[in-house]
This record gives C-alpha cells, structure tokens and sequence, in this order.
C-alpha cells in the first residue's frame, strides 16, 4: 500500500491510494493530452508514476533510422523540462544579493552621467532618498555612496584620502616626487572609517589598496567603540581599464600617472591569495574583488580560500558594455544583465555590487511571481513509497 500526496499536482491531478499494482483518484487534465504510467524504480518496494505530454516522436522528414547509442548517462536527462531545470538549478539570485552603488553631489538636481546610461549623480536633499526609496521598493536594502565633491573643496589630502577628495585623483597621499605615501594614508583612511561610522555607516569599505590598512581601521573603530561596524575591504582591487565610466562619474581620473603601484596587476592571481590572507588576518569581515566579470577565478580563489562572505563589485565599464551592447540592439540587455550577474555569482560571490541592482530585482521578482502564477509545468514525476 502507498500514498502520494503533493500539493501542486497541476494537471496530472491528485492521486489517492495505490494497492496491488490498481491506482485510484487520478484523473487526467482537460486541457493537455497527459500519458500516465506506473514503474518501479531501484529501491524495494518504491514505484513512481509518471505524468508526461503525448508527444509525437518521430524526427522531420529525412531524419535517417539509426540504433541508439548505448549511453548509460544522458546528462540531458535532467535538463529536458522546466520542472527539472528549475529543481537542479545550483545558483539563485535574490535582490538580497545585491549592493546598489549610488552617486552623491552637493546640487540638488540629479544629472545624467553620459557613459553609464540610466545612472545619475543624485541631488542630496531629494534624489538620493528618492532612488533609495524606489530601491527598496523591489526588497534592495543595501547602498554605497560615492560622492562627487567641487574641485574647489579638494586638497592633497584631507581626513578622508580617497580619490574623489584627491585634486591629484589617487587613492592616497601623493609625495612631491609622485610617490604615494602607504602609512600616512593608512592614518587618514582610519579618520574617514571612524567619520563614516560616526555619520551611521554600518559597513566601511577601503577602496585603496594600501598595505595594513585593514588592521589599523579595525584598531580606530573599535578605539571608538565602534565594535559592530563592519569593514568590507578591498581584497583584490585590480589597476583595471573597466573604470573608465566611474572616473568620469566622479571626476577623478588621476591627473598624472597611473594607479599601478599599489592596485593589483590584471595578469597575476596567485597575488590574490597574499591579500586575502592578509585581510583574513587583520579582521576584514567581508572580502571584495573588483573588476568582477572579467575576475571570476579570482573570486573563486577567494571562496576557495577563506570562509568569509565574499563580495564582487561589477563595474561601471561591464555595466556601460552590457548597456552599449543592448542600444546597438547586439544582445538582449536584460539575459546578459541577469547571466552575468548569475555567473558572478555561481562563481563564489554572496554579494554583488551592480549598477543593475533595482533592474535585476525587478526580473527577479517578476520571474518569481510568474513562476507561482504559471500551471505545472509537464513531465512531473512522482515518487511513491510502500
């Protein structure tokens, strides 16, 4: 004796009890042609039924006669139905996954930043709370900030040494010989990470690549007694040419030289590991890889290596290349949007920064309520156990 019980049949209908090889309750959908069968399977005593579309099987015209090849595995088995596809899928995005990066100025009128269509630098006192609000709206409730200040209010340094504060646009303070200073910036990054906190950051996130900055911004936090303030560092920020959209964004293009001399060369890997374990030591609560699409053994690596959550910050040069690509009309933007933001994540990533943020979850959630709101999908199988 064996009972099925399901609570999403669809059309294959509801099956009752099965005794002595005799089935009841099942009854067949009005709208599609369903087959159904009884088999059993490897385990003693188990039977499964089978609900399957009538399905004509013969080729087109002209297809040749052949023997079948003797395969004991068909790896497409398990990719011929949406119902399988969908129950063996491995990776799955959800806007919880998502981290919004979000443009400030001091105007208060949004403008339109010409190499990343759809994105702005948003007006404080209005544009900001407004694009954060639509955010959240589609269940996004993580954002970094990225200010774009007057070149009047930059300085060689400042409390905060990052580049868009820089009049140079490096990452750090810039010795008269063109050197960038490694200890005295890591000095002024801990007044920025403390300054953030203060203001209600719940995550600092160093962008700049110096060495031992990571355990010194740990050291001024928890001084202040900023102890549940997380640091999600920079791990592996690579002197990428996928920038470019974001400098002008913010107007920080260095003013002379290149970044190279503290931003990880795009040919090695294995230097990976020498920042992650480093990070890992000085107490980073999340590990970032920055470019990410073009980075994804690194990631993996990363994930491989160390148990922390692992971030990937997609940037404004494959955001502006998917966009650029889709007003062409040279690719769909909304598949390429969602397979590489899938793929950065299968490759290890638990959080992914993405000018695509709000449009992803949208598909994403789309696509969730489609799939509740569709029938059953045919080719359903159930399991039945005695």
């Amino acid at each position: 004796m064996a009972f099925a019980v399901s609570t999403s049949l669809g059309h294959a209908g509801v099956v009752g009890k099965i005794e002595d090889g005799s089935y009841i309750g099942l009854r067949q959908s009005t709208t599609r042609k369903l087959s159904f069968s009884l088999c059993r399977i490897g385990v003693r005593g188990h039977t499964a039924i089978r609900a399957s579309e009538d399905r004509s099987t013969a080729g087109p015209q002209g297809t040749p006669k052949i023997t079948p090849l003797d395969l004991i595995k068909r790896p497409r088995r398990n990719r011929k139905s949406p119902a399988l596809r969908e129950a063996f899928q491995e990776t799955h995005l959800s806007p919880a996954n998502f981290v919004l990066p979000l443009f400030i100025h001091e105007g208060e009128e949004d403008t339109p930043i010409g190499a990343m269509p759809g994105c702005f630098r948003l007006g404080w006192r209005h544009g900001l709370l407004d694009e954060v609000y639509k955010a959240r709206d589609v269940g996004i409730n993580s954002f970094i900030l990225f200010p774009k200040v007057p070149d009047a209010l930059k300085v060689i340094y400042t409390d905060v040494a990052l580049d868009p504060y820089n009049s140079d646009g490096h990452d750090g303070i810039v010795r008269e010989d063109g050197v960038i200073m490694n200890d005295e910036t890591v000095h002024q990054l801990c007044k920025q990470a403390v300054s953030q906190a203060r203001a209600g950051a719940d995550v600092v996130s160093p962008s700049d690549m110096m060495d031992g900055r990571v355990a010194a911004i740990r050291a001024a936090l928890d001084a202040e007694g900023f102890h549940d303030v997380s640091i999600m560092s920079y791990t592996a920020k690579y002197a990428s040419a996928f920038y470019g959209p974001f400098r002008e964004a913010l107007d920080s293009n260095p003013r002379f030289g290149d970044k190279r001399t503290y931003q990880m060369n795009p040919a090695n890997f294995r230097e990976a590991l020498i920042e992650t374990y480093e990070d890992v030591a000085e107490g980073a609560d999340i590990l970032l890889v920055k470019p990410a699409l073009p980075y994804l053994d690194v990631v993996r690596l990363l994930r491989q290596n160390s148990a922390l959550p692992i971030a990937a910050y997609q940037v404004s040069g494959e955001y502006s290349m998917i966009k650029a690509g889709a007003v062409l009309k040279m690719i769909d933007e909304e598949k390429v949007m969602m397979e590489s933001l899938m793929c950065i994540k299968r490759a290890g990533a638990d959080v992914i920064l993405t000018y695509f943020a709000r449009q992803a979850a949208n598909v994403s959630l789309r696509d969730e309520v489609g799939a509740r709101e569709e029938d059953a999908p045919v080719g359903l199988f159930f399991f039945l156990f005695s």
